[in-house]
């Protein structure tokens, strides 16, 4: 009777399960077979293939298709294909998906659910424009200077070595080049995270952003997904407490000490202080003509927000602590690999770094960074490759249909509550629109051929409204930091250096088996 009891369950739930993954199939979507639905689920599960490669192979699929349809375990996303048809959803129909997907409760784990990236709805329509002024050209032009002073630190901490050729594991040295960068330019602190390794700033951002990396991680991070309102319930969060503790401190702390002292520094706790305040902040035009910077959507006057507490103030340090420490870290890691297997392209943008000091009495102003054409080609080039984000989501907010197009289509209904993934790897490796994708090629982003390409095939940083908000911030880290570093050294290959890449299976953002082995030669002064 038992036996027979179990298997009427298993059956069950196998016929769930199968009616759950054929969803789009009897929506007359293409998707793939009920074999490699639940193959690719356990090769997530277990860790057994990189996240990109998933994106890629789903993406590659159905190559005539506007969209295929894809599941999380059991529930139906839309991966859209079609530029045109991204367009109209991140954009012309932004209404009807507005918000990013976040099962995230804000009991649960308030210091997430109360950051830019999570908040949905009119709450993120009133914090957006109060940060937005907090990533323009003009207060970059602001930050830049405590960005400098970081990444001319992290140039003179490896011209002090003794060696001609410093083997350097890049991860890691760029993540505490971000965290100098996020604790001076976001927290108002100052950090050497290169000589004094273990201080607490690196420690508990390390900790903070290693929520989703191995196994343990990964699989709390699969219940919470299966079972959110238990971790509701019981108000389990993402974070060690002594984590969250301690960012939230910081910034009661640090609000504290500018109220009593009137200190003003140029970095968001500031802007979002005057926030407090109900104080507009004033800009002065800088042109930033990066090609990957994002343009910031007209959302309206940003409001008063007289219920802005400092743990809304440390919830969006925090979001920025995350863009920064491990996104950026890991652009940062991909563009040396690339510098590095191809010197003539390093040569060339060595060539640009020292004419741009020429010009500017051997001082780096911001001014004359975003004047660097070569540069903002490669860092396009490597965000063109190797994006910081594998795939982007949009939760659908109010019933929406996808009308036929092409022979063979038929409505395709998203209702509420279901999401679409916008997916960048797959489009930035499309050698349709981008021939030649696993070559890297500046070039693609010359005067004349950046004209050409459409912006709904490059989205490194999102697409629409609610597109990454400290692109421009990003830019200036990796620009700043690749100048000096260029400046000094040459980046070469050493044995450790794995040479063609291997990602890794284990994170959910880019990354490689074995770290990013590469030497740092002296140049010739």
């Amino acid at each position: 009777m038992l036996l027979y009891l179990i298997a009427t369950v298993i059956a069950a739930a196998t016929y769930y399960y199968i009616q759950c993954i054929t969803f789009w199939r009897r929506q007359g979507v293409p998707q793939g077979s009920i074999k490699y639905t639940i193959v690719e689920l356990i090769n997530f599960f277990l860790q057994k293939k990189p996240l990109a490669e998933s994106i890629q192979l789903n993406y590659n699929m159905f190559p005539e298709s506007r969209y295929t349809g894809v599941y999380s375990f059991g529930a139906p996303i839309l991966m859209i294909r079609d530029p045109d048809l991204l367009k109209d959803i991140t954009v012309k129909n932004f209404d009807h998906f507005p918000d990013h997907t976040n099962i995230i409760s804000e009991v649960a784990e308030p210091l997430w659910a109360k950051n830019l990236f999570a908040l949905k709805g009119q709450r993120w329509r009133d914090m957006r424009p109060i940060l937005s002024p907090s990533f323009t050209s003009s207060k970059m032009r602001s930050m830049f200077v405590l960005i400098s002073e970081c990444a001319q630190n992290f140039s003179h901490y490896y011209l002090k070595k003794d060696e001609q050729i410093i083997e350097v594991e890049l991860k890691d040295s760029f993540t505490r080049f971000t965290n100098d960068v996020i604790a001076t330019a976001a927290f108002g602190i100052k950090t050497d995270s290169l000589e004094n390794k273990e201080n607490q700033f690196y420690v508990m951002g390390k900790a903070l952003t290693s929520f989703a990396t191995g196994f343990f991680n990964a699989f709390k991070l699969v219940l919470l997904i299966l079972f959110p309102k238990v971790f509701e319930i019981f108000q389990i969060g993402i974070f060690k407490k002594e984590v969250t503790t301690f960012f939230i401190d910081l910034i009661d702390s640090t609000v504290k000490t500018r109220k009593e002292k009137k200190i003003v520094r140029p970095d968001m706790i500031h802007l979002l202080m005057e926030a407090q305040k109900g104080l507009e902040s004033k800009e002065v035009q800088v042109e930033d003509n990066s090609f990957a910077a994002q343009t910031e959507a007209d959302l309206g006057k940003a409001v008063q927000q007289k219920d802005l507490s400092n743990l809304d103030i440390a919830a969006q340090a925090l979001i920025f602590f995350f863009a920064g420490f491990e996104t950026v870290s890991a652009l940062m890691c991909f563009m040396a690999y690339e510098l590095a297997i191809n010197p003539d392209i390093q040569q060339k943008l060595r060539e640009e770094i020292e004419e741009t000091l020429e010009n500017c009495n051997g001082e780096l102003t911001y001014e004359a960074l975003l004047k660097m054409k070569y540069l903002d080609m490669v860092v396009s080039e490597s965000l063109r490759k190797w994006p910081s984000a594998i795939v982007a989501d949009r939760e659908c907010t109010k019933t929406y249909t996808i009308e036929p197009k092409l022979t063979g289509e038929k409505p395709v209904v998203i209702k509420k509550k279901m999401a679409i993934w916008l997916p960048i790897y797959g489009i930035h490796r499309d050698p349709n629109i981008y021939p030649e994708p696993e070559k890297f090629n500046p070039e693609r982003f010359n005067d004349d051929n950046k004209a050409n390409i459409n912006p709904y095939t490059y989205l490194p940083f999102g697409l629409g409204p609610r597109n990454c908000i400290g692109s421009r911030f990003a830019l200036l880290e990796v620009k700043t930091v690749f100048f000096y570093l260029l400046q000094n050294f040459a980046l070469v290959p050493t044995q450790k250096s794995q040479i063609p890449l291997k990602l890794s299976a284990i994170n959910f953002s880019l990354s490689t088996e074995g770290g990013f082995w590469f030497g740092l030669e002296k140049l010739k002064q």
